[in-house]
C-alpha cells in the first residue's frame, strides 16, 4: 500500500494521480484512502495539516499526488447588504461553523437548522453541490500560514 507522508510546496513537475476528498477528510492526518486511479493508500501526515484543493503530496517512494476537493452539499448565503452577511458570520461563528467567505456571499456545509437561522436574519439560502474550502481560522495551522518573525 502506498504511504503518503508529506505535503510539498514549489513542485513544478507532474503528478501521477490525484486524491479527491471532502473537507472533513482533508482535515485528518491519518487516513486510509482510495486514490482517483483506484489504488489504496494511507495518509501519514503531520498533525494539524489541512489539505486544500491543489495541494501536492509525496509518497514515501516519491510518487506525487494532487489533492482535489470533492463536491459536497453546501448552503450558499446571499443578502442585500454586507451588514446582514456580517451578522450571519457572527452567529454561525458563535456555533463554530466552518465558513467559506466570498465577496457578497458565504458558504457552509448544508444544515437545515442553520439554514433556518440564517433565513430568519433576512438572508437567502441556496443549496448546491460544490467544493468547500472554509477559512482556516486565526489560530489554526493548515500549513498555508508561515511566520516570518521570531517568537
Amino acid at each position: 500500500m502506498l504511504e503518503i507522508t508529506e505535503r510539498i510546496e514549489g513542485y513544478t513537475g507532474t503528478y501521477s494521480t490525484s486524491l479527491t476528498l471532502p473537507f472533513d477528510q482533508r482535515q485528518k492526518s491519518r487516513l486510509r484512502v482510495t486514490l482517483d486511479n483506484g489504488s489504496e493508500a494511507s495518509l501519514i501526515l503531520n498533525r494539524g495539516v489541512v489539505l486544500r484543493h491543489g495541494d501536492l503530496l509525496r509518497s514515501a517512494c516519491g510518487e506525487v499526488i494532487e489533492v482535489r476537493a470533492s463536491l459536497e452539499s453546501v448552503s450558499i448565503v446571499r443578502g442585500p447588504n454586507s451588514h446582514l452577511l456580517s451578522r450571519a458570520c457572527y452567529h454561525l461563528g458563535n456555533r463554530h461553523v466552518p465558513l467559506q467567505i466570498r465577496d457578497g456571499s458565504l458558504c457552509y456545509l448544508h444544515d437545515h437548522v442553520l439554514d433556518d437561522m440564517v433565513r430568519s436574519l433576512g438572508l437567502v439560502v441556496e443549496h448546491q453541490e460544490a467544493s468547500f474550502e472554509p477559512e482556516s481560522g486565526a489560530y489554526q495551522n493548515d500549513g498555508n500560514h508561515h511566520h516570518t518573525h521570531e517568537h
